[in-house]
């Protein structure tokens, strides 16, 4: 649709209405493809792994897991796909029109912090196959910049510099980039698992770690229970949808375009429990397969690639993995503060500046490297700042406005979406009261029990939502507004 004399604070080109869309299920599939197939993905899975015992186990939390993260995705999805719009702007409908900029500018922030870290995850890939030269070796081992090697540093340069090329003819340079690089990672996920099996003389399910090893690997996870227990298990899955907590909110980023509701069904269908499981089953396989050849557990790949004899088999397994975590920074990382900057600037902040504002500060984040250490506990973490968030917006949409909105009304400064001086004080009141248990109370004190962080995020679903959904019904968005316009 064409939106008729828009305010000029709400609006630019890049944050209109979807006006072509012809992405299909393959590209839905491969946005998935593309987020899940990465470094961080393959750790992140693997560190999981641990901490359920067995492949049974692994199977029952991450599938369960998986099936949630699909009812999620679709529930995004379609929104983004009927009103066409990006997720900053769809907050508006919740937040009002100025009030949107705060959810926006906290995808951002937190898209500028992944994008540090799986550029640090890509560049360590490469570090790992540079380092089989004994000259280069020399060179990382006494060479120090920022906290870092000289050489990790060069090639964290390099990767993130990389990256800005993708994105330089919009949107559609993303997709077709997502179509070959997502699906390439399976080429050297494949490899390096059956290389892996074949050099540990074959493979069965039965096969394990010690749960000597595995207590050892899991006891600064913070998870209740033992490794296979049941709240070991429940936590594996928490996790897991977790990890997707920023890409719930944005999915419409790329949902406006698909032709049609059944490809956002198929696409998802086949992304995520699908691709999710098996992705992870993988990740499992390699990661027995090389506790039984090198007698120690690796959950990077790179570890597990600069350990291969061959120079081919390495330079394979760390170029589609560098490749591959590159689509996923410029799926999940790039793209959603691309329109989150541009939603708070509209007039002077195009869908490439924000973009590069995002790769910006990722770089100056570097020296700090806020993402190293425990797998579970970062995602968690950074994860349980959106929860609130997502059940705002959900309630909002689907319980209050039932999936209709103004969509015209959302670029207009003084219409329906203006609340309180363009701020829905509903929304602001749910999500403080969600952030508060989320993430606040978890994260900086102890007054709630150690596991609760494991859940920050289902919490603060759960509660922005119930919050958000009484207030509207105590004080309607049409009284509100109305009372505004008075």
């Amino acid at each position: 649709m064409n939106v008729q004399n828009p305010s000029p604070g709400l609006y630019n080109e890049d944050l209109a209405p979807a006006r072509e869309r012809h992405w299909g299920a393959f590209s839905i599939f491969n946005v998935w493809t593309s987020d899940v197939h990465s470094l961080w993905g393959y750790y992140l899975a693997a560190s999981l792994f641990l901490l359920c015992g067995s492949f049974l186990n692994f199977i029952v939390a991450i599938g369960l897991g998986s099936l949630i993260i699909f009812a999620l995705m679709s529930l995004v999805g379609y929104a983004g796909e009927k009103t066409g719009v990006p997720y900053p702007v769809l907050a508006r409908a919740s937040f009002g029109v100025w009030g949107a900029n705060l959810p926006a500018l906290v995808r951002a922030i937190v898209a500028c912090f992944w994008y540090g870290a799986q550029t640090a995850a890509a560049s360590g890939a490469i570090v790992a196959l540079l380092t089989r030269s004994d000259a280069i070796m020399q060179f990382h081992q006494n060479t120090h910049w920022l906290g870092h090697s000289g050489l990790e540093v060069i090639c964290y340069i390099v990767i993130w510099a990389l990256q800005l090329l993708i994105i330089q003819n919009g949107m559609e340079t993303v997709r077709r980039f997502q179509d070959w690089a997502g699906p390439a990672v399976w080429v050297a996920m494949l490899i390096l698992a059956i290389g892996l099996c074949i050099k540990a003389g074959g493979f069965s399910f039965d096969h394990g770690i010690p749960q000597a090893v595995l207590l050892e690997k899991t006891k600064d996870a913070g998870v209740t229970g033992e490794p296979g227990s049941f709240w070991a298990l429940m936590a594996v899955g928490a996790t897991w949808v977790t990890y997707f907590a920023a890409l719930y909110l944005n999915f419409c980023d790329f949902s406006r375009y698909a032709k049609n509701k059944a490809a956002i069904t198929k696409g998802n269908l086949w992304g995520l429990p699908v691709n999710l499981l098996l992705f992870s089953l993988v990740a499992g396989v390699t990661t027995i397969a090389a506790f039984q050849v090198y007698g120690e557990v690796l959950l990077h790949p790179e570890q597990i690639s600069a350990k291969f004899d061959s120079w081919f088999l390495a330079a394979l397994a760390a170029l589609t993995f560098a490749v591959a975590t590159l689509g996923i920074n410029v799926v999940a990382n790039f793209v959603s503060p691309a329109f989150d900057f541009s939603n708070v600037f509209p007039r002077l902040i195009s869908f490439k500046r924000g973009g590069y504002i995002a790769a910006l500060i990722a770089l100056l984040l570097y020296p700090f490297a806020p993402w190293d250490g425990n797998a579970s506990h970062f995602v968690n973490a950074i994860g349980a700042t959106m929860g609130p968030l997502l059940g705002i917006i959900l309630v909002d949409y689907y319980l209050i406005a039932k999936g209709k909105l103004n969509v015209e009304a959302l670029y207009h400064e003084n219409g329906e979406y203006r609340y309180e001086g363009g701020w829905n004080v509903n929304a602001l009141i749910a999500t403080a009261v969600g952030a508060l248990f989320s993430s606040i109370l978890p994260n900086m004190t102890d007054l709630l029990p150690s596991w609760w962080g494991t859940y920050g995020w289902f919490f603060g679903v759960a509660i922005g939502g119930v919050v958000y959904y009484v207030m509207a019904t105590v004080r309607p968005r049409t009284a509100a507004a109305a009372a505004a316009r008075a």
